[in-house]
C-alpha cells in the first residue's frame, strides 16, 4: 500500500484528491525537493530545508510558523514508516493553495510528501550529448526547483529516443547550464569547473557539497563560471551530481571518452559527510 502525506493526512497514492483549481497543475506554481533517506536518516536535510525556505520566499509563498526543519523531517520519516520502509526516495512538493488566475487570491501553501523505492545505481557506461531544441533562461528563477520543468521533460524524451543516459541543457546564450536531472562538472588537469548559478542551473544540494569539498582540497581549483559546450570534449572528466545518485561519472560524449578518477575520489569524500 503506497500512501501519500497530504498536509498531514494519509491518502492512497492512487486516489484522486487534487482539484482542477490546483495552482501546481494550472500554473506550475509549486516547488519540490527530492531527498534521499537511508536507514531513517535524511541526507543533507539542512541544505534541502534552507533551499526550500529561500525558494518559498522568492516566490512570495507564506511560510507557516510550524514549517520548521524539525517538522518537515518528522513528516518525511512518518511517511516512510507509514509505507513500511526505512530507506526511500522522497519528493516533497509545496504549492500555493489558492484560487485566482495568474494572481492568486492568497499565498497560503499546502504540501505533499511522496515515497518511492530508492534505486541507486552508478552506471559504468554513461553517455551524454547536447540538447539543443530548447534552452533554459539564465535568470535566478531557473536556480530554484519549481514544477515547471518542460525543457527537462523534452530533453528526457530526446535522450530516450537517442539511446542516451542524459543530456546537457544550454541557456539562451548557448552556454552549459546543467544536466536533465542534476548539476554538471568538468575536470581539466587540477581545475574543476561548474556553471555559475547565473548560468541558469539549479542551486543543487550536492553541487554545494562538492564545491565545499573541492574548495578545501589544495590539489584542485574550483571555478564557477560560464562554460562553452566545446569545453566538454577538451575535459579529462565530466560528472553529474544530484541528491539521489550523488556523483555519476560520464564515460562518453560524442566520440570522446572520459576517466573517472576525480569523480570517484570526490564520491568517497561526499560519502564521509553523510
Amino acid at each position: 500500500m503506497n500512501m501519500i502525506n497530504y498536509n498531514g493526512h494519509w491518502i492512497r497514492k492512487s486516489a484522486a484528491f487534487l482539484t482542477a483549481n490546483n495552482r501546481a497543475f494550472k500554473y506550475g506554481d509549486a516547488l519540490f525537493e527530492t531527498l534521499k533517506v537511508e536507514h531513517l536518516k535524511v541526507h543533507f536535510i539542512d541544505d534541502h530545508y534552507f533551499r526550500l525556505m529561500a525558494s518559498m520566499r522568492m516566490l512570495r509563498m507564506k511560510i507557516p510558523m510550524h514549517f520548521t526543519i524539525e517538522f518537515l523531517e518528522s513528516e518525511i520519516l512518518k511517511t516512510i514508516k507509514k509505507n513500511k520502509k526505512d530507506s526511500a526516495r522522497i519528493r516533497l512538493t509545496v504549492y500555493r493553495d489558492s484560487d485566482g488566475l495568474y494572481a492568486p487570491a492568497n499565498n497560503e501553501i499546502a504540501y505533499l510528501i511522496e515515497v518511492s523505492s530508492l534505486d541507486v545505481q552508478i552506471k559504468d557506461n554513461y553517455t551524454i550529448d547536447l540538447f539543443k531544441d530548447y534552452f533554459i533562461y539564465s535568470g535566478l528563477l531557473s536556480s530554484i526547483k519549481t514544477t515547471n520543468k518542460i525543457t527537462n521533460v523534452l530533453a528526457g524524451i530526446y535522450a530516450s529516443e537517442n539511446g542516451l543516459d542524459n543530456c546537457v541543457l544550454l541557456n539562451e546564450r548557448k552556454q552549459i547550464a546543467e544536466a536533465i536531472n542534476g548539476n554538471i562538472f568538468l575536470v581539466k588537469g587540477n581545475v574543476i569547473k561548474t556553471p555559475a548559478i547565473t548560468e541558469g542551473c539549479i542551486r543543487g544540494v550536492i553541487r554545494k557539497q562538492i564545491i565545499e569539498i573541492v574548495s578545501k582540497n589544495k590539489k584542485y581549483e574550483l571555478v564557477e563560471t560560464e562554460i562553452s559546450p566545446f569545453e566538454i570534449q577538451q575535459s579529462d572528466e565530466v560528472f553529474i551530481t544530484n541528491a539521489i545518485i550523488g556523483i555519476q561519472p560520464v564515460s562518453n560524449y560524442k566520440k570522446k571518452s572520459f576517466s573517472d578518477k576525480v569523480a570517484k575520489e570526490l564520491a568517497i569524500a561526499l560519502k564521509s559527510l553523510i
